[in-house]
């Protein structure tokens, strides 16, 4: 995983405005607005990858409030749009969000069902499907 953290800071973007890593009490005020604990590997993510930028894609991110990728106002968008309560968002994309189920486990809800394939943890995901994209 620490190789994977590497490997997707060396291929970040240089952007005018960079993201910041979250402090752990921005984590858990996140986990409290939507009333519900993140999985141990999400939370990791979020504390040592959410300043990436890298691809078409825009993980969730819980430093800044104001973001359009702010974890707690994404995953209240999923939701009332039908994404299952239980399932928490990951990142928007054109069919849908990935999302992540309390064991851990992503998933690619598509309006209405989910997408076949899976990923065990947000680290498999990370490296299967955003950097790849």
């Amino acid at each position: 995983m620490e190789e994977l953290i590497d490997e997707l800071h060396e291929l970040a973007e240089d952007v005018p405005v960079p993201l910041e890593l979250p402090e752990h009490d921005q984590v858990v005020d996140a986990q409290e607005q939507i009333l519900m604990p993140l999985p141990r590997d999400f939370r990791e993510f979020l504390m040592t990858a959410t300043d990436v930028v890298y691809g078409s894609l825009e993980p969730v991110t819980v430093a800044d409030p104001a973001s359009h990728t702010y974890l707690p106002e994404v995953t209240s968008t999923a939701w009332s749009l039908g994404m299952p309560r239980e399932m928490i968002a990951l990142c928007e994309c054109p069919d849908g969000y990935y999302c992540v189920a309390q064991d851990g486990e992503v998933k690619l809800w598509t309006h209405g069902d989910y997408a076949e394939e899976t990923w065990e943890n947000v680290w498999y995901w990370v490296r299967d499907v955003w950097m790849q994209s």
